[in-house]
């Protein structure tokens, strides 16, 4: 993870893939294609041993294992961090008070008060793991809300937030914009903009999904350092919609 963050410190983009069906084969057959894994434990469809599993994959890959917990509880962020993911994502963080919270939860005294244990990560890393654990893991702000792009600067600000997350779907159904439009620097510039300043203003990483040449681009452009580009959701519609149409026109005419 250390050589993760490195190469985020000094600008080199990482591009990460995002899973949320319980399959650890697919990170094994593919994971040597990305720079690191986003693991989604709110809309996924996993539970805590699947997330557990894929956390174990990332590590025989030497992947980075950046996992969405369901809420600010306090026992998720816990909970997943202790499994041993080396980074955390927090959905819908809208002010700095809940951006604080989050900070307390997930990082030990004297920055935050979170709860020293977890089974796996001191069989695995010894109970000295605390010592660096503030800075050896990511924790990720998502800013998906008008409110939270108000307050980015805010909360990019704070001590133990690492990065900004940019979360197009949220920003877009709270502005009124139907979720079939394309995501573009017309329909999501400002946004980005805003994550993007906050982030740079303060040394955090700023973070967003992005599928399209177009909005890689531009983000890059303005500061993002981490995409998430695949999904085992967008490989496996891809993919099917290609070879039924391929096997469909083969016998046609």
């Amino acid at each position: 993870m250390k050589k993760f963050i490195e190469k985020l410190r000094i600008g080199e983009t990482q591009f990460g893939f995002s899973i949320s069906y319980p399959a650890p084969g697919i990170l094994e057959r593919i994971g040597k294609d990305w720079d690191w894994v986003w693991i989604d434990g709110q809309h996924g469809q996993l539970a805590y041993q699947d997330i557990l599993d894929l956390i174990r994959v990332c590590e025989l890959m030497e992947l980075p294992a950046i996992a969405r917990v369901p809420s600010h509880e306090s026992s998720h962020i816990g909970m997943f961090l202790d499994a041993g993911a080396n980074g955390i994502i927090v959905p819908l963080v809208n002010t700095i008070e809940e951006a604080k919270s989050i900070v307390g939860a997930a990082k030990f005294p004297p920055l935050g008060e979170r709860s020293f244990g977890g089974r796996r990560i001191i069989d695995r890393k010894s109970r000295d793991f605390a010592q660096t654990a503030n800075e050896d893991t990511l924790l990720i702000a998502q800013i998906e809300t008008p409110i939270a792009v108000e307050n980015a600067e805010a909360i990019a600000a704070i001590d133990g937030i690492d990065a900004l997350f940019l979360g197009p779907d949220d920003i877009l159904l709270r502005r009124g914009v139907s979720m079939g439009v394309p995501r573009t620097k017309n329909t999501l510039g400002k946004d980005m903009e805003a994550v993007a300043k906050a982030s740079n203003n303060h040394n955090k990483f700023s973070v967003m999904p992005a599928f399209t040449p177009e909005i890689i681009k531009y983000g890059h452009s303005i500061g993002f350092t981490m995409f998430a580009s695949g999904a085992d959701t967008q490989c496996l519609t891809d993919a099917s919609d290609q070879a039924s149409k391929v096997a469909r026109q083969s016998i046609q005419g």
